[in-house]
């Protein structure tokens, strides 16, 4: 696995060998300009305020796990944040509020949450990348949202050229999204979430989770089981990072779950037997891994170095000798493919810098 959190330090001189793609877990990405490491806020702040003076871009890196680098790279400042540390800011009798730094592992956080007791991301285990950039996408997993646990957002606002601790609905957070997704008014700095006092888990949402706990929608396990069935679950789908394992040098789910019209949904054809799930607003959500598969696009089909993943269909995954361009060239054929049988467009879910799909 590329060492997304190895330390690193400005190097001007030698700026055009940094390879973006040591900092992705896709393994892809280009040159960059200038390389800095931060371990202090106050740090990043800095480096948000200078960059901006002098009129270069700034590109913001944590754990590299959700984004997509174009193979000529990014020609500007690159921020890499590695300020660290879990806090306790608050509690009463039934909850704790815990202070994540954004550069903090976010599976090593979810770690600490359930050997504390501490109930409420134990369905979000085993997801890459850092607690800074979960509010970004409303990262979710097996039922869960951080959306339901965070309380407040730090984050310093380019434009004021100030911190604000922003609250949930200041954030608004959707599904995969939130006000700091493709927005660059914001850096997060440190996030706090609100977790309940509980050996057991938050009520089991997901039906596989439930079915592989041996539990119903609503049962309460305990928080190790949870976690411990989750990163079982995730590892048989290659969405734990593993050096060894190809299908894990990916974004994770590369397209989201599309949302339509409960209209259109009546009207598609073979929606009898399609797997779906009711949304908002008179919408219903489908499941992008079964329009794929269904298109015509199976788990392992291959591109140029590159291939949808032989554990998940929603991974695209580099294979070691793949670029970004060809992974999108597989991005590209899916989508078409998936759009020309069933009329349903696909999204990325992942960030593309100097790239398009």
């Amino acid at each position: 696995m590329p060492d997304a959190y190895a330390d690193q330090t400005t190097d001007t001189s030698s700026a055009r060998e940094h390879l973006l793609a040591a900092y992705t877990t896709l393994r892809l990405g280009g040159p960059a300009g200038t390389v800095t490491a931060v371990d202090h806020p106050d740090d990043a702040v800095s480096v948000v305020r200078e960059t901006a003076a002098a009129g270069r871009r700034l590109l913001v890196l944590a754990g590299g796990s959700n984004v997509v680098i174009g193979d000529a790279g990014f020609d500007g400042e690159v921020l890499l944040l590695r300020n660290r540390g879990v806090e306790v800011v608050g509690e009463d009798p039934a909850s704790v509020l815990v202070r994540a730094a954004a550069g903090e592992s976010w599976d090593a956080f979810a770690e600490y949450a359930v050997s504390n007791g501490w109930s409420g991301v134990e369905c979000l285990s085993g997801i890459p990348g850092s607690a800074g950039a979960t509010p970004i996408q409303n990262v979710g997993a097996y039922g869960q949202e951080v959306a339901h646990t965070i309380e407040a957002v730090h984050a310093y606002d380019r434009e004021a050229g100030a911190v604000r601790v922003m609250s949930p609905d200041e954030c608004a957070f959707a599904y995969r999204s939130s006000v700091f997704k493709h927005n660059d008014r914001y850096l997060v700095l440190s996030v706090d979430f609100r977790l309940a006092k509980s050996a057991d888990s938050a009520p089991i949402r997901y039906a596989e989770l439930a079915r592989s706990l041996g539990a119903s929608a609503g049962d309460r396990v305990p928080l190790r089981l949870a976690r411990d069935t989750v990163l079982k679950l995730r590892a048989g789908k290659g969405m734990v990072l593993d050096p060894e394992d190809r299908d894990t040098w990916s974004v994770g789910s590369f397209f989201t779950n599309p949302v339509v019209p409960a209209a259109f949904f009546a009207g598609l054809s073979g929606s009898a037997e399609m797997p779906h799930w009711p949304g908002a607003d008179d919408t219903v959500k489908l499941p992008a891994a079964w329009l794929i598969e269904n298109a015509g696009f199976p788990k392992g089909f291959a591109g140029d170095g590159v291939a949808i993943s032989s554990k998940h269909t929603l991974a695209l995954t580099n294979r070691g000798a793949g670029t970004t361009g060809a992974l999108l060239d597989l991005a590209r054929t899916i989508r078409d493919g998936v759009h020309a049988r069933f009329g349903v467009e696909l999204h990325p879910e992942p960030v593309l810098v100097d790239c398009a799909l």
